[in-house]
């Protein structure tokens, strides 16, 4: 398994008011994946609001999100699990049907956010 520290990427970069993060697979804390874009979903946006937690922000502040998913017909549980991890204002989204290259990721999801800071 690759880690942000063996690839060449940040996965967080703060830049014009922004916070632009990489985007995050489901892995678990032993470096699984969950089977089930229900509980893919969930996991992903738990590692976001954790990376956006180490710079005081949280998934409020995501202002735009961008989506990869492998599987067209799992867009309906996805959107119901995304929605479990968001109040009030909806980010910008585009969600985009794609292989990953991670075997068994089933989606990835890059966000931007308002950053309190800048």
């Amino acid at each position: 398994m690759h880690t942000t520290q063996t690839l060449p990427f940040s996965k967080m970069r703060r830049a014009a008011g922004l916070a632009f993060l990489s985007g995050e697979l489901p892995f678990d804390d032993q470096g699984k994946i969950p089977d089930g874009i229900t509980a893919q979903t969930g996991l992903t946006l738990r590692r976001l609001a954790a990376t956006l937690g180490t710079a005081g922000l949280s998934l409020a502040d995501v202002v735009q999100a961008t989506v990869y998913l492998t599987h067209p017909e799992d867009f309906a549980d996805f959107n119901a699990a995304y929605l479990q991890h968001f109040d009030g204002v909806l980010p910008a989204r585009a969600t985009v049907v794609a292989p990953l290259v991670v075997p068994g990721a089933r989606i990835e999801i890059a966000v931007v956010a308002a950053d309190r800071e800048s």
